[in-house]
């Protein structure tokens, strides 16, 4: 059996940057046990699979996919880049001839449409709440070391704990922090908490580029130390920003080694679109 499989770097319109998905698009039924073996074999943050919900799907014709996430160790409900990845197969390899695709997920339905050189996905947004500190004592310290933090949140239907470090801090000073993952996973055994966000105010005179906030995300619960670029992290960190700046537009970069660029727009709905660039770095065959 051969397997359709590609590497797209999501949030970056360079190659090596970005965060890195692998897509495979099933013609047929793959069996359950693969998707684990196949997402361990890829490595990567997260590996997706494209399926037909209908024999007589087409991936140039349809407009509407089956999608599920994989990290090497475990499915994942949501996850942004690997779904802009998959979308980009669908628009740029496949030459799908719709507008718009639907993915159907873990999360609901899942929509993306091209908006010139980006795509635009439409995510379910998720707000946070304010965290008892004592609680996350421990894990707080280990994800922010010395650094002086103006806030902490947990959002309850993500299981991320949001750590925002004072503004008197530069995205330098984020980008140099140092996150023991190891001892995350020691100091946190509950369940309660999945995923860890450390984010920054922006500072829109930086030579750099104008963002509104910074971030750097870490999820060792699923064998994930740190994310690259991450679109699941952003359905928090944009209602949360969009309170504390006033705004429902923003720009944000994803400060980890390779960086990344997304643009936000809070909807009246109540739900959030999320645009990203890609480029495909592979097209290749998985023999299993």
């Amino acid at each position: 059996m051969q397997i359709a499989i590609f590497t797209v770097d999501a949030f970056t319109d360079q190659p090596f940057r970005g965060n890195p998905a692998a897509v495979c698009l099933l013609e047929d039924e793959l069996e359950e046990s693969w998707h684990q073996k196949i997402a361990r074999e890829m490595n990567l943050s997260e590996t997706a699979f494209i399926r037909k919900l209908q024999p007589t799907d087409d991936f140039s014709k349809s407009s509407c996919f089956g999608l599920r996430w994989f990290t090497p160790t475990s499915e994942v409900p949501l996850c942004g880049h690997a779904t802009l990845a998959s979308a980009a197969v669908l628009f740029q390899i496949k030459r799908n001839v719709n507008s718009t695709l639907t993915f159907v997920t873990l999360s609901g339905e899942l929509k993306a449409r091209q908006a010139g050189d980006h795509i635009t996905l439409d995510l379910p947004l998720y707000f946070s709440h304010p965290q008892d500190f004592q609680e996350v004592k421990e894990l707080v310290k280990i994800a922010a070391s010395e650094m002086t933090v103006q806030d902490v949140r947990y959002s309850p239907e993500t299981k991320k704990l949001l750590v925002r470090l004072s503004d008197v801090y530069e995205r330098s000073d984020l980008e140099k922090l140092k996150v023991n993952t190891q001892e995350l996973l020691l100091a946190e055994k509950t369940g309660k908490i999945k995923g860890l966000i450390v984010t920054l105010k922006g500072d829109c005179h930086e030579k750099q580029g104008s963002y509104d906030f910074f971030s750097r995300y870490f999820a060792p619960w699923y064998g994930v130390s740190e994310d690259p670029v991450t679109g699941a992290a952003h359905t928090v960190l944009s209602s949360y920003w969009s309170q504390q700046l006033g705004k429902k537009e923003m720009c944000a970069f994803q400060c980890s080694a390779r960086g990344g660029r997304l643009k936000i727009l809070l909807r009246d709905d109540g739900r959030l679109d999320l645009s990203g660039q890609t480029a495909i770095v592979l097209k290749g065959f998985l023999t299993i």
